[in-house]
Parts: structure tokens; sequence; C-alpha cells
């Protein structure tokens, strides 16, 4: 029988390629996003159900799932909705950072507990999540890395609780995916911090191994069929090559590392 994935955050950049990823492979794919009206191109594969679905608002949250359940048996769900907040931390106001926080983190929760019952009940499941930068944090991202390694400490914490019911919970931990941060993150500029922002946004687009979406989706797809316990892929050669770094020179060189780049202009690694 064909397995069920459920992604949030499909419309574009990772939720996108790991759609098209696992239709390919003869799942069945539940794709969601706010405005599935717009898309374009995965309402076009017959293995793909478009869902609108915000996971800032949690009454949209527990109809869109008891929805799905009705008519889906979800082996796995792919908790991908999310963005980059940047810019210092004087300079967001507090409804930028609720937003963050709503988006990246308690919508991951909220989306994990509404399924968690149904996979307790079945006795299987699997959790996937995109912790991105969770394994360290950056200048003019704060709220971001914050968001991000929430999800770290939560995902770790609740593995031991899910292990418990034959449910596993894991996260993907990319780099930087082209075409994606630079380009779709939210700036917020701020005359005392912007020569700190240009400088790192100059030593991001020096970057020349960045990671593609579909590269990241081979590995969420490895994760969800690879029968294993593992709880954080790495993946994207500069995320792998930096946390490698990490942990040879220890987290205070890393840190004057990332001071190093800031004041010469040399790339993240």
């Amino acid at each position: 029988m064909n397995q069920t994935i459920f992604i949030t955050g499909a419309s574009s950049g990772i939720g996108k390629a790991t759609a098209r990823l696992f239709a390919s492979k003869g799942w069945n794919v539940i794709a969601t996003m706010r405005t599935p009206e717009k898309e374009t191109e995965l309402n076009t594969i017959g293995k793909i159900t478009l869902l609108k679905l915000d996971v800032t608002v949690p009454q949209e949250i527990q109809e869109t799932v008891q929805n799905i359940l009705q008519e889906h048996e979800v082996d796995v769900v792919f908790n991908n909705a999310g963005y980059a907040l940047m810019g210092a931390l004087e300079a967001v106001s507090d409804e930028e950072i609720r937003a963050q926080m709503e988006t990246n983190f308690f919508g991951v929760v909220r989306v994990t507990k509404a399924l968690i019952p149904y996979f307790r009940e079945r006795g299987h499941g699997l959790f996937i999540t995109t912790g991105s930068s969770g394994l360290a944090g950056f200048p003019m991202g704060s709220m971001y890395d914050a968001s991000k390694w929430a999800i770290e400490g939560w995902s770790e914490s609740l593995s031991y609780e899910l292990s418990e019911f034959n449910i596993g919970i894991k996260t993907i931990e990319p780099g930087m995916v082209s075409t994606e941060i630079m380009n779709k993150s939210p700036m917020v500029s701020h005359p005392a911090y912007d020569f700190l922002l240009n400088k790192f946004v100059a030593a991001v687009m020096q970057q020349e191994n960045m990671t593609t979406p579909e590269q990241i989706a081979e590995v969420v797809y490895g994760a969800a069929t690879d029968g294993s316990k593992k709880l954080r892929y790495v993946c994207g050669e500069d995320a792998i090559a930096m946390y490698t770094h990490r942990l040879e020179v220890g987290d205070e060189a890393f840190r004057e590392g990332i001071f190093a780049m800031l004041n010469g202009g040399r790339s993240l690694i």
C-alpha cells in the first residue's frame, strides 16, 4: 500500500521539492500552504493533494488535520513551514518577534501535537522537522536562530516520549539553500546596525557551496525511509563542514571565526 506524507510549507523551496520527490517515488502527498489557489505546479501532479493551512492559526490546524485523517492514513509528517527574520534585535518589533516564533516554533509544536494521538493509536508514525540553523547562531538572526534552537531542544526531549509508542521524530539540518534565504527573508533595517547587516549579507553571498532544495529533499526522503532512530541529519556541504569545524575547534574558536568573517569579509567556513 502506498504511504502518505503530510507536508507544511510546500509552496516553494524545500517543501515543494520534497512534495515532488515523494510523489515521484509513489507516495501520496498532502501538500499544504497558505494560498494553494496560487500554486500552478504541484496541482498538476496526480499523487499530490493541495490543502490550505496557515500554521499560525491553531483552529485551522485542528480542522485541517481532522479533515485529512478522515480521508487519508498519514505515515510521515514533514514540518517545513517557516521563514527567516533577519535584522538586529533592536530593530525588530514585538509583532515581528511573535510572528517568527508562531510560524517556526509554535506552528511545528501544534501540528505535531495534533497528530500525536493518531500515531499513538496506530502504533507508529514519524515527524520530520526542518531545523535549519539550529546548530549555530549567526549575526542578524537572533530570533530566527532562537526559533530553530527551540526546535532542537524540543525535538530531542520529545523523542524520548514518542519512542514509547514507536513514533519517531527527526530534524533536518541544512545550511544555506540556494534561492531562498536572502531572496525571501524579511530584513529589518536599523541605522546603527546596517553596516553589520551588510557585512553579513556580503559574506553569505560569497558562499559557493549552497545546497539546492532538491538535494535537501533527498535527505528528507532518506530520513523517512531509512528505518533508523537517528535524530539529526546535517545536510549540505556547507552545513557538514561548519558542524564538523565547530566540533573540532570548540564553541569559542568557532565564534572567533564568525567575528573574523565579519571583519575580513571571508566566507562563513
